[in-house]
């Protein structure tokens, strides 16, 4: 299976996934695909909505205390549910659909979340720091919600006048 990043403005990027239901081979197919595509970007999450497939898909690798990301540390999740949310966070954020753009955004500290793992196995997560912000941020794929959506209307503004310019000068932002 081939993947690819979808950006921003892209339209797909703005559906709400839907739940899955059929905890099968091409769901394994799908999770196997999205993981080296994660790697190859530099990413630390990415949710399937991101590679053009609306369901409640998302897998996480959180870097080690040496910045290593092993394979064995990869969270897979399927269908979240978000709850127990407490405390405040602020967290520079960058998102493989809307690259080279890196903004101060406010989360909850602390989470619980619930989901389903490849074989629709019932899963019990308590997470805090950056994993509840990556948590957090993958969530908000599911909904169609980016994270430029929680700029202040000031910073909004000045992301749309860069990438703009971006755009005219047809190369990445800085």
């Amino acid at each position: 299976m081939n993947l690819s990043i979808v950006e921003y403005p892209d339209k797909r990027l703005r559906e709400k996934s839907l739940r899955v239901e059929k905890f099968d081979l091409k769901l394994h197919e799908i999770l196997d695909a999205m993981y080296p595509l994660m790697m190859q970007t530099n990413g630390i999450g990415l949710a399937a909505i991101q590679v053009g497939i609306a369901q409640e898909i998302l897998i996480l690798n959180i870097p080690d205390d040496d910045g290593e990301q092993p394979k064995e540390n990869l969270i897979e999740i399927i269908n979240p549910v978000l709850s127990n949310t407490r405390g405040e966070s602020t967290y520079q954020e960058g998102c493989l659909s809307v690259p080279s753009f890196y903004e101060d955004i406010n989360r909850f500290e602390f989470l619980t979340l619930n989901y389903q793992d490849r074989d629709g196995n019932t899963q019990y997560l308590e997470a805090d720091g950056l994993l509840s912000i990556a948590i957090q941020h993958e969530y908000d794929h599911l909904l169609g919600i980016l994270f430029i959506d929680k700029l202040t209307s000031s910073r909004r503004r000045k992301f749309e006048k860069e990438y703009k310019k971006m755009l005219k000068e047809n190369k990445s932002p800085k």
